[in-house]
């Protein structure tokens, strides 16, 4: 079956109905995860049962959900894989993740909770990864596409869109989500970079995962210690790989030729 016969066979997808699945993924992180937290009488993660219940429970629903959007619109293919390649050397976008992600663990302080405690947060915060990938860099990227948007102007949108939707945050954490929110947009552009360069969407899942994993064991694990001084690098990369990407941004699409794929007009 060809590539087009694919492609009429799934189906379309709108910008409100996006932004309406969109709504239902937050309200089951968000008012479900309140919910949760209300009846389980949970609110902490730096437990175990606090994880299940405040994270785990919550997230692995929307990665439930997430995955039962793909599958009815018949949107794997699309999802799953890139068709449109950039340049090798942004490549360098996910190696410099890696680095910050290695030097961004705080390795003594997981030492201190457990295997059974680290075992379950690296879960959970694969379940963000492939959750918010498949519907933001997958769905998202997909229906930004379909409507004919260029390359650059899929990038903008959808890293944009990602960050909005990161104000829902301020639920539970009042005006700190609005930096958030603004940090979480350009993280959403490394993201769409590293989908692009591996040519699918589960690099930039697996690394999102890791990413928020580093994160949160280098600020929130011990809460009744100092930070983690390597908590800084994961923070470091942003303002680095930006101002490194603004620079090299006309490099980033590969040269024409004959085994380029088109870019999207």
């Amino acid at each position: 079956m060809t590539d087009v016969a694919a492609t009429h066979r799934r189906r379309r997808l709108g910008f409100l109905g996006f932004v309406a699945i969109v709504a239902v993924y937050l309200a089951l992180i968000q008012v479900g995860g309140l919910l949760i937290q209300h009846v389980s009488g949970e609110d902490s993660t730096t437990t175990t049962r606090g994880v299940v219940f405040t994270m785990a429970v919550p997230l692995g629903a929307a990665l439930v959900f997430t995955g039962v959007v793909i599958a009815a619109l018949g949107w794997w293919r699309p999802v799953l894989r890139d068709e449109r390649p950039t340049s090798r050397w942004v490549w360098v976008v996910p190696a410099l993740f890696v680095v910050a992600i290695l030097v961004g663990i705080d390795y003594s302080a997981l030492a201190e909770k457990g295997l059974g405690f680290v075992l379950l947060l690296l879960l959970v915060t694969q379940f963000v990864g492939w959750g918010e990938e498949g519907m933001f860099r997958g769905v998202g990227v997909t229906v930004l596409r379909d409507r004919g948007l260029t390359e650059g102007k899929v990038a903008l949108w959808s890293s944009v869109i990602f960050g909005a939707v990161h104000l829902s945050n301020a639920i539970g954490h009042g005006a700190s989500a609005i930096p958030q929110a603004i940090a979480v947009s350009l993280a959403g552009y490394f993201f769409y970079l590293i989908r692009r360069v591996s040519r699918g969407n589960a690099l930039n899942s697996i690394i999102h995962g890791l990413f928020d994993f580093s994160i949160l064991s280098g600020t929130s694990i011990l809460v009744d210690q100092d930070s983690y001084p390597g908590s800084l690098a994961p923070i470091l990369l942003y303002p680095v790989l930006g101002l490194a990407l603004f620079f090299a941004r006309r490099r980033i699409e590969p040269p024409a030729g004959p085994t380029s794929s088109p870019p999207a007009t």
